[in-house]
C-alpha cells in the first residue's frame, strides 16, 4: 500500500532495461519512504517480472503505458494520478541498440522525451526532471570533451548517438521552464559488487571479453588496433548511486554530468585484466585498425557486426571526458568510480558461471 506521507513521489521510465531496473532498486533501497511509479509497455511486463529476483515492494506502482504515446499511453485517471503526485522524474526510456532504424530510434529517444517533458510541465509538485543521456552525444569528437559542450559540429556513427544528441538539443529549449539535470554515462558494464551484467546487451566490450574467455587457454587473442586509447568503463551500481546523489542536490539543477572513470585504463590494459581474471594468455599483437575497419565496412559483414564496428571505433578513439561538474558535487560524498581492477574479476566470473 502506498505510504501516506512519502518523502518523494518518483516516476521512472525505461523499465525493464538493465540501467532503469538498477536505478529503481537503488532508489527503493536508499529511499524506502518514497513512492514510485514505473511505466512499462504491455509487451515488456513479463520481461520485467523475470528480471527481478524478488517482488517489488508495496510502494512501487506499475502502470502499463508507453512514453511515445499520447498521455504516456495511460488511462485518464492514471495520467491524472501521476501528474498530480509526482515530484521527481527519471527519464531512462531509450533505444540504445546500435543497429536500430533511425526513425524508430528518433520516435523513442526524441519524441518520447518530448512527451515526458510535456507531462512534466503539467506536474504542480515537480522538483526535478532527470534525463538519462550518454557521453557519446559527442559523436566522433576527440580530445577533451566538457560537460557543458554539446553542439560542436560532431558527426555521429549510429542512430543512437544522433538521436540522444537530438534529445539533448530538445531539452535545452525546456531548461527555462523545468528544473532539469542531464546524466551522460560512458560505457556501462556490470555491477561492481555482484558482477551481474546486462544479458540483453552482449555487444561492445563484452564481445571481445567473450572471445578471449572462449579461446583455448594457450591462445593469445590479438586486439583490433593498438589499444593505447582510454577505454572508459563504469559499473552500473556506481552510475545509479551517482544519479541518486546528484539528482537530490539543488546545485545540480541546469547542469550536465559526465558519469565516467576519472582514471580510465587503456583498452589494452582493460583486456589484459580480463585475460588475467579469466586465466587466459595476455592479448598479443594486433590487427591494424584500418584493416579491421575496412573489413567491417563490407556490406555483407556490416549488417551482422554493426555493434562490433561501433565498439571498434570506441576502442580506437581518443576521447577524454572532463568531469568538473561531477567531481565538484560528488567530492566528499565517497562516490568516486571504483577502479576496474577491483571488480573485473566479478564480471568475468559472472560471464563464465552464466554461460554468456
Amino acid at each position: 500500500m502506498p505510504l501516506m506521507n512519502p518523502e518523494r513521489v518518483v516516476l521512472i521510465t525505461g523499465l525493464p532495461t538493465f540501467a532503469a531496473r538498477h536505478l529503481l532498486l537503488t532508489l527503493v533501497e536508499r529511499e524506502p519512504n518514497s513512492n514510485y511509479y514505473i511505466i512499462v509497455p504491455e509487451h515488456l511486463r513479463e520481461r520485467l517480472q523475470s528480471s527481478l529476483t524478488a517482488p517489488l515492494p508495496d510502494n512501487v506502482s506499475v502502470f502499463t503505458g508507453d512514453t511515445v504515446q499520447i498521455d504516456l499511453g495511460l488511462s485518464g485517471p492514471e495520467y491524472v494520478e501521476i501528474i498530480d503526485n509526482v515530484t521527481d522524474v527519471y527519464h531512462m526510456a531509450s533505444i540504445f541498440y546500435i543497429g536500430v532504424d533511425v526513425k524508430q530510434a528518433r520516435r523513442v529517444n526524441v519524441d518520447g522525451t518530448l512527451n515526458m517533458l510535456q507531462a512534466a510541465s503539467e506536474m504542480p509538485n515537480l522538483n526535478r526532471f532527470n534525463h538519462f543521456s550518454t557521453a557519446f552525444v559527442s559523436g566522433d569528437r576527440t580530445g577533451v570533451i566538457m560537460e557543458s559542450e554539446l553542439n560542436l559540429g560532431q558527426k555521429f556513427r549510429n542512430p543512437f548517438e544522433r538521436t540522444k544528441y537530438e534529445a539533448e538539443i530538445l531539452i535545452q529549449k525546456w531548461r527555462e521552464r523545468l528544473p532539469i539535470t542531464i546524466f551522460r554515462p560512458t560505457l556501462i558494464v556490470g555491477d561492481s559488487r555482484t558482477g551481474e551484467i546486462d544479458r540483453t546487451s552482449m555487444s561492445g566490450p563484452y564481445t571481445l571479453m567473450k572471445t578471449m574467455l572462449g579461446a583455448p587457454v594457450d591462445v593469445a587473442i590479438p586486439l583490433p588496433g593498438k589499444g593505447d586509447k582510454p577505454l572508459n568503463l563504469v559499473p552500473i551500481d556506481w552510475v545509479c548511486e551517482s544519479i541518486h546523489v546528484l539528482s537530490r542536490l539543488e546545485e545540480a539543477v541546469d547542469k550536465t554530468f559526465h558519469l565516467a572513470d576519472s582514471n580510465p585504463l587503456s583498452a589494452r590494459a582493460v583486456f589484459e585484466l580480463v585475460a588475467v581474471a579469466g586465466d587466459r594468455r595476455l592479448p598479443r599483437g594486433r590487427v591494424p585498425y584500418p584493416l579491421s575497419k575496412l573489413v567491417l565496412d563490407l556490406p555483407f559483414i556490416k549488417r551482422l557486426f554493426l555493434p562490433h564496428k561501433q565498439f571498434l571505433e570506441d576502442f580506437n578513439q581518443l576521447a577524454i571526458f572532463n568531469l568538473l561538474n561531477t567531481t565538484t558535487l560528488l567530492e566528499g560524498q565517497g562516490r568516486t568510480c571504483p577502479p576496474l581492477s577491483t571488480y573485473i574479476g566479478r564480471l568475468v566470473r559472472y560471464m563464465v558461471e552464466s554461460g554468456l
